[in-house]
């Protein structure tokens, strides 16, 4: 089931940046009194009561010149709503109604869509007569918070997740690859020469949000979801939104997936962009496979396939294990390719290995490299491992002191089970516990 989408919007240092913060308990945001100090916007996720959603954090996008503020200011509220399931329209107590906030209002009003307006910074009960102006707007019953010093925010939870279903999985059992990069990486391009294979069967999957494109490949009698992240579908001129709504939906394309197939523009390289798309999906345990794109444009004579993977590989550092494909979209090169790989990777991450087969495997690769003692000189043991996870491997190793397992021993360990076992594109969860 996709959470619900909430987007915080209102104009500049009315404490968006604030809320987003307290609400998702991170301190990612900027936050500063100089209005227009957000520039790079954030999304994260908020659990309050068994619910669950994904918060967004438009920021306040100040361009430089004073003539173009105000269009800025429109469309950035304009993708904001277009993003959400539900609005929160922020504004600011101290400062009263702002011709802005009318503006915002108005579009707010004709989106349709379910929304609430929160009076910010109201920091005590004698300050609540302060509310009544914000009727003017026509947005209902104002709701009073003050962000910055926590007051009345649980509450305001409690209403706006009123309606929200707890977070309870649908099983769906078909394979869903979700094809994510940066921009112009030719991520639609791969989805439809897939979908144009002769012995597909494209049918749009029914209840899927603007954000991405889902459809479903019918691969020689298995049927897979891939998931696109689609283009805008409005014409923008502000840059900067639209780099931050592709990231939002790279997150949304990210969490519905098994398998996140990162697009890399063999002319561009891997780019730091690219390996915050794979942090996100090393941190949902999605299985990853990285397809270099465009190959075909690539002068073979300066630059190998080994060479560029090589390069790929130094740069992931510790993520290294992921599989590089060399495609091209435009020619169909290795693009069924890449579909089997994603199945091997799916395939890898339900093997559940017998109890005893690991402890015949591993504990001998402990013995010959046991984990260094505690700071107290006390030798530490392993006795025992098994295997658990549902949806992805978790290896579960019982000690007399798990706590005092470092790090790097538990790298260690990690590459001692991928030595023996395949799990190449497959993230690995490592627990430890008292025996």
């Amino acid at each position: 089931m996709k959470k619900p989408v909430v987007v915080i919007v209102g104009r500049p240092n009315v404490g968006k940046s604030t809320l987003f913060n307290r609400l998702t308990g991170h301190r990612e945001a900027i936050v500063d009194d100089e209005s227009g100090v957000t520039r790079d916007r954030n999304y994260g996720e908020v659990e309050w009561n068994a619910k669950s959603f994904i918060l967004i954090d438009t920021g306040g996008y100040v361009p430089e010149s004073d003539d173009v503020f105000e269009k800025a200011i429109r469309e950035q509220v304009k993708l904001g709503i277009d993003e959400a399931d539900s609005i929160v329209f922020l504004v600011d107590a101290k400062s009263g109604i702002n011709p802005f906030d009318r503006q915002i209002a108005e579009m707010v009003r004709n989106s349709g869509k379910r929304n609430y307006l929160v009076v910010n910074k109201i920091d005590s009960d004698h300050q609540e007569l302060m509310v009544n102006e914000f009727y003017e707007l026509g947005l209902g019953d104002p709701i009073s918070i003050s962000a910055a010093v926590g007051r009345r925010t649980g509450d305001f939870l409690d209403h706006i997740t009123a309606d929200f279903i707890e977070a309870v999985e649908e099983e769906d059992k078909r394979l869903k690859i979700a094809i994510v990069g940066r921009p112009n990486a030719g991520k639609s391009s791969l989805s439809n020469a897939l979908l144009g294979f002769e012995r597909s069967v494209v049918t749009d999957i029914p209840g899927t949000t603007r954000d991405s494109l889902d459809s479903v490949l019918k691969y020689y009698g298995e049927e897979i979801v891939l998931i696109d992240t689609a283009g805008l579908r409005k014409r923008t001129k502000v840059k900067e939104s639209i780099e931050f709504f592709a990231s939002v939906r790279t997150l949304k394309a990210v969490q519905q997936s098994d398998i996140a197939v990162i697009m890399i523009d063999a002319q561009v390289g891997l780019e730091k962009q690219d390996q915050k798309i794979i942090d996100e999906a090393v941190s949902r345990k999605k299985g990853i496979i990285i397809a270099v794109n465009k190959w075909d444009l690539v002068e073979k004579d300066t630059m190998t396939s080994t060479l560029y993977e090589r390069a790929i590989r130094e740069k992931l550092g510790r993520n290294n294990h992921f599989p590089i494909i060399f495609i091209s979209a435009l020619t169909k090169q290795r693009i069924f390719k890449l579909i089997e790989l994603a199945k091997e990777v799916e395939a890898a991450r339900k093997v559940k290995i017998p109890t005893s087969e690991l402890n015949d495997k591993i504990l001998p690769e402990i013995e010959k490299t046991p984990p260094p003692s505690t700071h107290t000189g006390r030798e530490i043991k392993i006795k025992y491992i098994t295997q658990g996870g549902e949806h992805y491997p978790v290896f579960i190793f019982f000690s007399n002191y798990p706590e005092q397992i470092p790090e790097s021993y538990k790298r260690f360990l990690e590459n001692a089970i991928r030595r023996i076992y395949n799990y190449e594109g497959v993230v690995l969860t490592l627990v430890f516990k008292a025996k």
